[in-house]
């Protein structure tokens, strides 16, 4: 019996040095303007394993697209973006979020003006409000523009899912999507600002 337990205790120890470790998933709650560009210019990221659209932030709970687009919510439109930080870090991801805003507008995003199009970071805990900040940090001393950047940093409510319409919109409607990201001068206020599209090479 003694012998039998030994074994096993050996397969065992054997078995659990083999098991290669779950990947460690992560989320990382922002908001960027328009939920659908967000969402867009996150999706094809390596290591990013799922975005969604939603709203965070205001005082109705479960609120509707017609109630946050009413600005009477204080909600955000914001994506929550879950990800492998084995493979892509919240470091590397907070940097390039960055990159595809205006953060010097706190009135909204490109035509979009009002509370839903506000830009934020919603820390889940206190190593990402440290990240975010950190992150912040190196932008405010290397950013080409003059402007202050405006955008907050914030912990993180509720985040209520959007209507299933607004999920992977730029793929479902994908020549709507396009007219209205063009004329809504999102890339041309980006590139205005960073010199670049970042998200180009992802659409």
């Amino acid at each position: 019996m003694k012998q039998l337990l030994l074994t096993s205790a050996v397969t065992l120890a054997a078995l659990n040095m083999t098991t290669p470790t779950m990947a460690q998933e992560q989320s990382l709650i922002v908001a960027g303007g328009c939920f659908w560009c967000v969402e867009s210019d996150f999706e094809s990221i390596e290591g990013v394993t799922d975005v969604v659209s939603g709203y965070i932030g205001g005082h109705v709970a479960n609120p509707t697209y017609q109630q946050v687009a009413g600005k009477k919510t204080g909600h955000y439109e914001a994506v929550k973006i879950t990800f492998d930080d084995d493979v892509v870090s919240l470091r590397e991801l907070t940097d390039y979020f960055w990159l595809t805003i205006d953060p010097t507008d706190a009135t909204g995003q490109f035509c979009d003006k009002g509370d839903p199009y506000r830009t934020g970071l919603f820390y889940q805990n206190a190593q990402q409000h440290d990240v975010f900040k950190a992150s912040l940090a190196s932008t405010v001393q290397s950013k080409p523009f003059d402007a202050d950047i405006v955008t907050e940093i914030l912990p993180a409510s509720t985040f209520y899912l959007a209507e299933d319409y607004h999920q992977d919109y730029y793929l479902k409607n994908n020549l709507r999507y396009k007219f209205y990201r063009f004329n809504c001068g999102r890339d041309a206020r980006i590139e205005e600002l960073w010199g670049s599209v970042a998200s180009k090479k992802y659409h």
